[in-house]
């Protein structure tokens, strides 16, 4: 049983899907940023920025509220591996975009939504509707309608952009795992201390000082966009089951399509608009399920 200072899983499922949406209308402009700065500076930079003030936020906001308790866990072990997955994500993610469009390089990550509905299954025990597989498959075709085999997405930062998205499904279900037994303001905090450890150790190497306030500011928001980002999944996450809460990344297209219009003046084409009315679809068909038992 959870503790009095950690949420237990509740099932508030129209609140989990919020929480997700939150998400995925901050992570487009994360990557948006991401793409910009890439041009200037070396990935594994774009990331240390990204994790180390997400860690020192998560610790500065949550420590006055929760004082130790932020850093006690109960399961070390996938706190340990949430981390691992979390930084070869963000770190294969981070090394692709710059060569992709922020549209198409969030298609190739929806592989993630596909895989955590599988994999929740045999790893949490959730049960998969008919329903849910169906409106992920009508998903991922929508997804191959955006990128067509053969087109420019397809190159080597595709291999990295599939490698991020399996990873960051593992890191969605060892979250899940982790709801209602360490605070969700524990898990983000604990999702991004590996790799602040393995990044700063790296950054020697490939530092490149900030070429002026603008990009300080760009830098630094990399980490609130990303930390508050990941705290909402971690609550999504606490209140609805990951096989209803993963589709929900498919919205992530409707934002990286006005990123990538707004930022770099990159025009979606028709069949882009027509894959994503397929992922839009798809999403609106799980949430039919969402007053019903999962």
């Amino acid at each position: 049983m959870a503790d009095n200072r950690t949420p237990a899983r509740v099932s508030r499922p129209l609140l989990g899907v919020f929480y997700m949406c939150v998400a995925c209308a901050l992570f487009p402009v994360m990557n948006g940023i991401v793409k910009l700065l890439a041009a200037t500076y070396e990935p594994t930079q774009i990331v240390w920025f990204r994790i180390v003030v997400h860690l020192g936020l998560v610790a500065l906001v949550f420590t006055p509220r929760m004082g130790l308790d932020l850093f006690r866990t109960q399961r070390i072990g996938l706190q340990f591996l949430s981390s691992v997955m979390m930084l070869l994500s963000t770190l294969l993610f981070f090394s692709a975009v710059k060569s992709v469009g922020v549209a198409e390089a969030i298609s190739v990550s929806f592989v993630a939504p596909l895989a955590v509905v599988f994999l929740a299954w045999p790893f949490l025990g959730e049960r998969i509707t008919l329903l849910r597989v169906v409106a992920v498959v009508v998903g991922f075709l929508g997804v191959l309608v955006v990128i067509r085999p053969g087109s420019s997405v397809f190159q080597w930062a595709s291999v990295l952009l599939l490698g991020s998205a399996l990873c960051y499904a593992g890191y969605q279900i060892v979250i899940r795992r982790l709801a209602g037994i360490d605070h969700p303001a524990t898990s983000i905090f604990y999702s991004v201390l590996l790799g602040a450890i393995v990044m700063s150790m790296a950054m020697p190497f490939v530092w490149t000082w900030p070429r002026n306030v603008g990009d300080w500011l760009l830098l630094l928001s990399l980490g609130a966009l990303g930390g508050f980002g990941h705290y909402c999944v971690a609550r999504a996450l606490t209140y609805a089951s990951a096989n209803l809460i993963a589709p929900l990344n498919y919205t992530q297209m409707i934002g990286s399509v006005i990123v990538g219009y707004l930022m770099f003046a990159e025009v979606p084409d028709f069949y882009t608009w027509l894959g994503t009315a397929l992922i839009i679809g798809a999403g609106l068909l799980v949430t039919l399920q969402v007053r019903r038992p999962s």
